[in-house]
């Protein structure tokens, strides 16, 4: 090798055993263990900052929300989200009331009111025209009151309207400036509408309550939706306005109401202002206005697979429950509702093929014995029992509807409840429900009506149905009649239960479904 290339290649080997000849093995640990200290602490600080970003982003993503709605101290859930740990589901104490009344007709309708309000348990106030009397003691029953502010100001047709409208339309207005803490929904409603206040809850809890959601029920009569709107919620079966909602109704709502100065009643107008505002009717089938006249029993012995909500104009029909007063109709059915508030009035139908009868079971209210094989088709229609409410004509309503024979022998035999009873511990319910006293005039005289005639009781178990069914798809629970053996029977026993993997509700299908059920339990 020449001195000129080694003379190039000594100053690296120089270097290289200078370098390695003065590190130790411990210097060099110490030195990978700082870095090593120091980039766990910057990846930290980096990933604290981001959860912490990430978090604020999820709750407060609405600048506008938070400024707009800091008094009512909701927890936010997006749709479809499992609620997350710390979050506390919708109850009644998220729902604040509010009534419209008046006092010419509050010491009337107060017991229509006092059905279901709960005094410290439910929340909100009865809307009232003037203060009560100074000598009327306002019943600690009855929900408080407010007086409505002056609306002599407003324009309003006196041909088509009345003051009041402006009066009761204002009520969201005024309940949301009264700045209630922990309000998710405002509920409107009258002063003789019942509510059925726990399935308005369940039904209210499958919505988020930080959207803008406008939630109610069309009228039953064609004519009335006709003169008013299709898309607008009807006052008396009560409609809900979430706390985001009532918040921009409050802002525009005054103006507004000017402007739809023509609408009669005060429902229209709201949904005239909500228009403006972009948000349409969510529909429920559980609220009812009750506009029909006469009897509304075919409306709820066919309930649709929805929560009983609301009942309205309930002085205007017939009694729900035969010789008795409208309130001990209701409280009969109450009975029934606070034992199973999901299960009441929802129908079931079943067969006992071996005897070639039909059965209806509206729980807690109604049960209907038919002569024959019907199908499910048939039988979820309602009885046209009713007219239409304002030219009380037989139709048309908005849903289907199938005539009431005239003859006896064509109609099923009708069963009312009659009490309700809790079996052991397990949440199971006993409701038994009887006819009414032999009519020759209204029953069937054919030898072959003799052995349903024979039949004065039913007896329909069931466990409690759970408020979280409603949040899944709606279907109809099935039924089966408990044959108690040969010869003429006085009682039929009946036992609602989940339908089964493969089950449908048909007389043809019924023995191979209840064949393949026996099949499926054994295994």
């Amino acid at each position: 090798m020449s001195p000129t290339r080694q003379s190039i290649q000594d100053p690296f080997k120089a270097w290289k055993s200078q370098v390695i000849g003065t590190t130790k093995p411990v210097d060099v640990f110490k030195v990978l263990m700082k870095i090593t200290l120091v980039f766990c602490i910057v990846a930290s600080i980096s990933l604290i900052s981001y959860f912490s970003l990430s978090i604020q982003s999820r709750w407060f993503g609405c600048p506008q929300c938070d400024r707009g709605f800091g008094r009512s101290g909701y927890q936010k859930i997006t749709g479809g989200d499992v609620p997350r740990a710390g979050y506390e589901r919708t109850n009644i104490s998220h729902i604040l009331f509010g009534i419209g009344g008046s006092t010419g007709t509050w010491g009337e309708r107060r017991r229509y009111c006092e059905l279901w309000w709960k005094p410290n348990v439910t929340r909100g106030f009865v809307w009232l025209d003037e203060k009560p009397a100074e000598n009327d003691t306002w019943p600690d029953t009855s929900p408080p009151y407010q007086v409505s502010r002056d609306t002599s100001g407003f324009k309003y047709p006196s041909w088509t309207g009345s003051a009041s409208a402006v009066r009761l339309a204002r009520i969201v207005k005024e309940s949301f400036e009264l700045g209630v803490e922990n309000v998710r929904w405002f509920v409107m409603g009258d002063d003789d509408t019942v509510f059925f206040a726990e399935n308005l809850v369940a039904l209210l809890g499958r919505y988020d309550h930080n959207q803008m959601y406008y939630i109610g029920g069309s009228s039953e009569s064609v004519e009335q939706n006709m003169m008013h709107s299709y898309g607008m919620a009807f006052g008396g079966g009560g409609f809900a306005i979430s706390y985001p909602l009532a918040a921009e109704l409050a802002r525009v709502l005054d103006e507004c109401l000017d402007r739809y100065y023509h609408f009669y009643g005060s429902d229209q107008k709201i949904h005239g202002c909500l228009s403006e505002i972009g948000v349409p009717l969510t529909r429920e089938l559980g609220f009812h206005q009750v506009d029909i006249r006469g009897d509304a029993y075919g409306l709820l012995a066919a309930h649709p697979v929805a929560p009983l909500v609301s009942l309205h104009h309930l002085d205007l029909v017939q009694s729900l429950f035969p010789s008795m007063t409208q309130i001990e109709s209701l409280n009969r059915l109450i009975t029934a509702y606070e034992a199973d508030p999901a299960r009441t009035i929802q129908q079931t139908i079943c067969y006992d093929l071996s005897r070639n009868r039909s059965v209806s079971v509206a729980w807690g209210y109604s049960v209907q014995l038919y002569p024959s094989v019907v199908t499910a088709e048939e039988l979820e229609t309602p009885f046209q029992t009713f007219y239409t409410w304002r030219s009380w004509s037989t139709h048309p309503f908005t849903f289907n509807t199938r005539p009431m024979s005239e003859d006896p022998c064509q109609r099923p035999i009708i069963y009312f409840l009659d009490r309700v009873e809790m079996k052991g511990i397990n949440h199971q319910i006993l409701t038994t429900y009887k006819r009414l006293g032999f009519t020759p005039d209204r029953d069937c005289s054919h030898s072959h009506y003799a052995p349903l005639l024979a039949v004065h009781s039913f007896n329909v178990s069931a466990f409690q149905l759970r408020p979280e069914s409603w949040e899944k798809a709606p279907r109809r629970q099935c039924c089966e009649v408990v044959d108690g053996g040969d010869g003429v029977e006085s009682v039929i026993q009946v036992k609602i239960k989940e339908c089964s993997h493969g089950q449908i509700l048909s007389p043809a299908s019924d023995r191979n479904t209840n064949s393949h059920t026996g099949e499926a339990a054994s295994e």
